[in-house]
């Protein structure tokens, strides 16, 4: 399901930032390194083209990608022997009800005030996409980041690389400006995306939300503190878990456009039975 994207000055910025790393990488330091005419720099410069555009059009998707509606007509059934898993309020112990959208919330579904509706297994609201992260694009925003980080590690390497060469043209002063704003720009991005990479990953071992991490810490210490073992619910077991999120087909995981996003949401998880849906693969 689409959505439309309002003008959001994080995504100019990330807009921005990817075209200045492209054009930069290719036609500075390829060049100044390889040069665009020669074998080697063909290549490294297909090769990076090719990532540059996975990560685009995966952004891109990530961006006008609905991450999920309840369903208008979702009613909880407390007495469904098939749906043992119902989430209620940590307060009072009712069923859980959005005041603001007006209707019951499944499982996993929070309601998000930036988009001012419940979205469906909500990981977070990422202003870099305006757009929530959730139960229909959670993969392509996962696949957006590893190409990301992917591309801006490569783009540091050519930098690197291209760094150590010399020059004497005529654009060599502005060459040097170009090296020194780039290398500030892509060493933080590596280690912030890279870290990210890291985080999604470790949360998707365990089939966990941010969201629910740090509901879940809370959740553990109560259970020490009574003695009890805490256990994720929709924890399925590892490659269970992967296979959830990235689909059952190995070689598609990192495939941006490997089927509906978060058609392997469905598989092996509670999670759609609970809601009543039905996502086509």
């Amino acid at each position: 399901m689409g959505r439309t994207c309002k003008f959001s000055f994080h995504v100019a910025v990330v807009v921005t930032a990817i075209f200045y790393i492209y054009f930069s990488t290719v036609f500075v330091f390829i060049d100044r390194w390889f040069g665009l005419g020669s074998s080697p720099g063909m290549l490294n410069a297909a090769v990076f083209t090719f990532i540059a555009v996975v990560s685009i059009s995966s952004y891109r998707r990530a961006i006008f990608t609905d991450p999920g509606r309840v369903p208008s007509s979702f009613v909880p059934d407390v007495e469904d022997a098939d749906s043992p898993i119902h989430e209620i309020k940590r307060k009072g112990g009712d069923l859980r009800y959005c005041q603001k959208c007006s209707h019951y919330k499944p499982p996993r579904a929070h309601h998000c005030r930036i988009c001012n509706r419940c979205v469906l297994r909500m990981d977070h609201h990422c202003i870099w996409m305006n757009n929530c992260v959730g139960h229909a694009n959670y993969k392509i925003f996962f696949v957006f980041v590893f190409y990301a980080v992917l591309a801006c590690m490569y783009s540091l390497v050519l930098l690197v690389g291209s760094a150590t060469v010399d020059s004497h043209q005529d654009t060599e002063d502005s060459s040097r400006i170009i090296h020194v704003i780039s290398g500030l720009l892509l060493v933080p991005l590596c280690l912030a995306l890279g870290f990210f990479l890291a985080w999604h990953f470790f949360l998707i071992l365990q089939n966990k939300t941010t969201i629910e991490y740090y509901e879940g810490v809370r959740a553990m210490w109560l259970a020490e503190k009574g003695g009890q073992i805490y256990s994720h619910p929709y924890d399925i077991g590892t490659f269970e878990n992967l296979t959830a999120i990235l689909g059952p087909k190995v070689l598609c995981w990192l495939c941006p456009s490997s089927g509906h996003i978060g058609s392997g949401l469905r598989f092996k998880t509670k999670y759609d039975a609970l809601m009543g849906l039905s996502t086509p693969d």
